[in-house]
């Protein structure tokens, strides 16, 4: 079977808001990983309401990829917000296995192995979340002040929405595309809340989560602000609980149509 007659068994969606520098380094790490392996796979790129040349880079390297490789690299635009960005990735998406993945890889692309078979068995998840607290990740370089925020916010998230999971905002998740389809229309939250948000839709609908210990990097240029960002996202926690408590979570959340999923 032609690369072209095989169906895409894995995508990456990269959320990409003023990544012009950092895009172009992580691209080529990913491409040349992806290029290593024996299964067809994408990458999608999804601006999200860039002020500087984050399209034109991505259209320049994706122009670069030979045709008929077994990767393809595609832009796409999303309303701004990380959320939003995700979500129109994940439902334009066509792999088996849809992984979100930061711009600033800050765990290494080949951790991304962990999250796939033989490492995890065919059907032993619906959601893997990569996290940065089980026992057998690693965290390099992060300053004490960041780790200490990130646990008060993990233990609200754990008390108000998803209990039992140690490591919701770390930027790199596995979703089967079974689960993507089912999840991502029912998502509400266009900022950072989004991770917490698919996470408690996903475990209302009795969706199994696992957590898989990686190597992760400090990146110093990262585009979280602290203490701004942490009050949005405890804001966007509780209107999680509101929302689920009105059951604007329910299954019977409405299907996208062909004509209202995003377009590559």
């Amino acid at each position: 079977m032609s690369t072209s007659e095989q169906s895409v068994f894995l995508s990456i969606i990269i959320p990409a808001y003023n990544e012009e520098f950092r895009l172009p380094p992580s691209l080529e790490k990913i491409v040349f990983f992806l290029q290593q392996q024996g299964y067809r796979s994408e990458i999608i790129v999804v601006e999200n309401g860039s002020t500087d040349r984050t399209s034109q880079v991505v259209e320049r390297f994706a122009a670069a990829v030979p045709t008929g490789s077994q990767v393809t690299v595609a832009l796409m635009h999303s309303k701004p917000g990380k959320g939003a960005a995700v979500k129109a990735g994940m439902l334009a998406a066509s792999g088996e296995y849809r992984f979100i993945c930061d711009a600033d890889l800050a765990m290494p692309i080949e951790e991304i192995a962990k999250f796939l078979p033989p490492a995890q068995s065919q059907n032993s998840f619906d959601i893997a979340i990569a996290s940065r607290e089980v026992a057998g990740a690693v965290r390099y370089d992060e300053p004490a002040y960041r780790h200490v925020m990130g646990r008060v916010f993990n233990w609200l998230v754990r008390v108000l929405a998803v209990s039992g999971i140690q490591d919701t905002q770390c930027g790199f998740k596995m979703f089967t595309g079974e689960t993507a389809r089912a999840v991502f229309p029912a998502q509400r939250i266009d900022g950072w809340g989004f991770d917490v948000e698919v996470l408690y839709i996903a475990r209302q609908r009795g969706m199994r989560l696992v957590e898989v210990p990686i190597n992760w990097y400090y990146q110093p240029d990262s585009r979280v602000r602290p203490l701004h960002d942490t009050v949005n996202m405890v804001r966007e926690l509780l209107k999680i609980r509101r929302n689920g408590r009105r059951g604007l979570y329910s299954r019977s959340t409405p299907q996208p149509t062909a004509d209202e999923l995003p377009a590559l």
